[in-house]
């Protein structure tokens, strides 16, 4: 990574980056540009609120830690629950594009479902285990990678091809309760 290889990875190295050369040096990543901006707002909330310090950040408690880290621009769900989950060791359940997809073609959750509504049903359906939520993340990347394919599933050669609501029965769709 160029970011590392210029020793640069850190919030300070980030923070004291110009912009336009930190966009320089992840434009392997994709909207470079937005992202440069996205990893400065996110570098200066850490100084400004936890001295630029994550083991502190990653101290408070989780639901706290994630409101804040949904009010800095450019974090959204995923990206708080991915930070929370996988940097910060919080038993927080990660939802995807993957999950989604799955989910509904099992008639799991409506394709209306919000991100929220989803998170909770693994949350309140699971023991709160970063370990658990990591490894069910990681099978529901696999699978939607791998079988349940935007455009062309492969549900007969899927592990969870048994468990598809039957196409002559009406897809039971599972509520999701706040």
């Amino acid at each position: 990574m160029a970011l590392r290889r210029e020793r640069r990875l850190t919030p300070l190295g980030i923070e004291r980056m110009p912009q336009a050369k930190l966009a320089g040096l992840i434009r392997s990543s994709g909207y470079f540009r937005q992202k440069a901006r996205k990893l400065k707002a996110f570098v200066k909330f850490l100084r400004q609120n936890y001295a630029s310090s994550l083991t502190k950040m990653f101290r408070i408690p989780t639901d706290e830690l994630r409101e804040q880290l949904l009010r800095v621009h450019g974090i959204g769900p995923e990206t708080a629950d991915s930070m929370l989950l996988y940097a910060g060791g919080h038993p927080v359940f990660v939802v995807d594009a993957y999950t989604r997809r799955v989910l509904e073609r099992h008639g799991l959750v409506h394709e209306k479902a919000t991100y929220e509504e989803i998170r909770r049903l693994f949350e309140n359906s699971l023991p709160k285990r970063v370990s658990l939520f990591n490894e069910y993340h990681a099978l529901m990347v696999h699978t939607g990678k791998h079988f349940c394919k935007p455009r062309a599933p492969l549900c007969s050669a899927c592990p969870l091809g048994p468990f598809l609501p039957s196409v002559e029965l009406p897809v039971k769709i599972a509520e999701v309760t706040a």
